[in-house]
């Protein structure tokens, strides 16, 4: 365990505390006993690049001995390495743990914890220490208004206010709000309305045709409310769920086509996914992105939210983590050298001269432009290997005796199949082999010619290759030095692997995008299917000797 040192408290750089309020009685208490008895407990800071520490955890420690004592005091800290990230999550759960929290920042923290685990809420929930009912009904709290958020924190209303409050749309709420607090409705009062008035076919993104006349059409308003919520709502609230949520889902498929991910976000989900860019303070850099486009986290997401159901919003990641790095390295990159840095870097080279010189240093690698691997492909990937592998090896019957010798020697001989040989055989020896009866195989084998039994030994070296495993095949392929360029070409069947999104990619990567122009925007404005037609008909392209960089091995 790491020993408590000292630091000079004005030295100590606030963090990223989701606690708003404290309060102020038990911060008066605090403040005495610091006076009097000093800081017992260390605080958790982490060291930063220029030197100085940043605070994760113990900020009501911290206030309280800079009231007592002011910044020169010596404050003992626990300083621990760790990324921007991990201290992020370290600061939430150390928060959210405390029984003084108020629901409203739980929630806020809680969203934030389920975007570091991309979307996970059951891995969210076991880190905080909360059951999955718990989280999902402070998660649901993010969708409530400021105003209403700030009633709850105030105790203005009551917790069961709000999470009723938050299947409304936010101009409802704000609306709805003052009623609730001026005549003091009960949970039970705000209940009744959101179950009789809260689902408004004028917002609905189902077909209403059916709704029309429907006995749980009402024009009928909540005499509470009078026109809080406005006209025509649909009384059946399941019903009218159901249809809504097979319309999002419909609308969520139409998607998957053109995306690797395609997801409902619901409320709580405000930090499970952002909009890629690639310039701005947000951005990741233009060569990134291009990256990016391939990832498995790219997609589009389907808005679950009262305020913007049913509306999509393309060009999402949904690993926030992963994207906050990539802007941190592209804003490092384009960071001038510090003259300690170019100071070190002058050691006689033509590249510290450069520096020298004040320019900057060049943009941090992107990572390779490439198709996801996703199981499809790995798939398809895996069956080139193997084709293209037996394909050289058969043609070669010196090669495939000495493969066969490799692969027993090296304990593959149970990948040997007799299919392939049995299929041969047949062919070349009149008859089934005789199972189970080796003199009649042996003298059938001694009668072969050596072409045929040359035949023979390929014919159970492709099997071979057919049984090995991946990694074992991919071995093989290496020393082979296998060309990929000799037996794959861009074709449907790949591209129906992969989303539009990808084909993006592709194009890229093969020289497409460039040999179609002007055009090349208007295709990818087409179905998926189209898109693959003109793909593979651009006029004048040699789709010869282009191979992936996700096929290769």
């Amino acid at each position: 365990m790491q020993q408590p040192v000292t630091l000079r408290l004005g030295d100590i750089r606030p963090g990223r505390n989701p606690r708003k309020y404290f309060d102020p009685s038990k911060m008066a208490e605090m403040i005495e006993s610091v006076r009097t008895q000093g800081i017992i407990q260390p605080v958790l800071v982490r060291p930063l690049e220029d030197g100085s520490h940043e605070l994760v955890a113990g900020e009501r420690r911290v206030r309280a001995a800079r009231q007592a004592h002011g910044d020169d005091y010596a404050m003992p800290v626990v300083i621990r390495p760790m990324d921007e990230f991990t201290a992020r999550s370290l600061a939430l759960v150390e928060n959210i743990q405390r029984d003084d929290m108020a629901p409203s920042e739980e929630a806020v923290a809680g969203a934030e914890i389920v975007g570091l685990c991309q979307g996970d809420r059951d891995e969210a929930a076991r880190q905080i220490g909360w059951s999955r009912s718990m989280l999902d009904s402070r998660l649901a709290l993010m969708n409530c208004s400021a105003s209403v958020l700030e009633a709850l924190n105030t105790r203005t209303i009551k917790l069961g206010h709000a999470e009723l409050f938050a299947a409304f749309t936010k101009e409802q709420q704000d609306k709805i709000l003052p009623v609730v607090v001026k005549e003091g409705h009960t949970v039970a009062d705000l209940k009744s309305v959101l179950e009789r008035a809260a689902c408004s076919l004028n917002a609905a993104i189902f077909d209403k045709s059916d709704c029309a006349g429907c006995q749980h059409n009402s024009a009928a308003q909540a005499e509470m409310f009078g026109e809080s919520i406005g006209t025509g709502n649909c009384t059946n609230r399941n019903c009218y769920n159901e249809k809504t949520e097979k319309q999002l889902d419909a609308t969520a498929a139409g998607l998957r086509d053109e995306f690797q991910t395609v997801r409902i976000v619901r409320p709580g989900d405000n930090h499970t996914r952002i909009q890629l860019v690639a310039d701005g303070a947000k951005g990741v850099g233009v060569e990134q992105a291009k990256a990016c486009y391939g990832c498995q986290s790219f997609g589009a997401a389907v808005s679950g939210l009262p305020d913007s159901l049913g509306k999509v919003y393309k060009g999402q990641c949904f690993d926030t983590v992963c994207n906050m790095k990539k802007v941190a390295a592209r804003i490092k990159s384009e960071k001038p050298e510090t003259p300690a840095a170019k100071a070190a870097a002058s050691s006689g080279s033509s590249k510290a001269s450069s520096a020298a010189a004040g320019d900057k240093p060049s943009a941090a690698a992107p990572e390779a432009t490439a198709v996801a691997e996703s199981d499809r492909v790995k798939t398809y990937r895996v069956a080139l290997w193997r084709k293209a592998l037996r394909r050289e090896v058969s043609q070669d019957p010196a090669l495939a005796r000495r493969y066969l010798l490799a692969i027993v020697a090296t304990g593959q001989a149970r990948s040997i199949e007799a299919g392939p040989l049995n299929t041969i055989w047949e062919r070349l020896i009149d008859g089934k082999p005789p199972v189970g009866d080796f003199g009649k195989a042996a003298g059938a084998a001694a009668a072969l010619d050596a072409d045929n039994e040359a035949r023979l030994m390929i014919a159970v070296t492709m099997s071979a290759i057919q049984g090995v495993d991946v990694p074992y095949l991919t071995s093989m392929c290496r020393h082979h030095k296998l060309d990929l360029t000799k037996h794959w070409k861009l074709d449907k069947e790949f591209l129906e692997l992969v989303t539009k999104s990808e084909m993006k990619v592709v194009a890229d990567e093969l020289g497409l995008r460039k040999a179609m122009g002007d055009d090349f925007r208007k295709v990818f404005a087409k179905s998926k299917s189209e898109v693959i037609a003109a793909l593979l008909s651009v006029d004048g392209f040699d789709y010869t000797g282009k191979v992936l960089k996700v096929l290769k091995f």
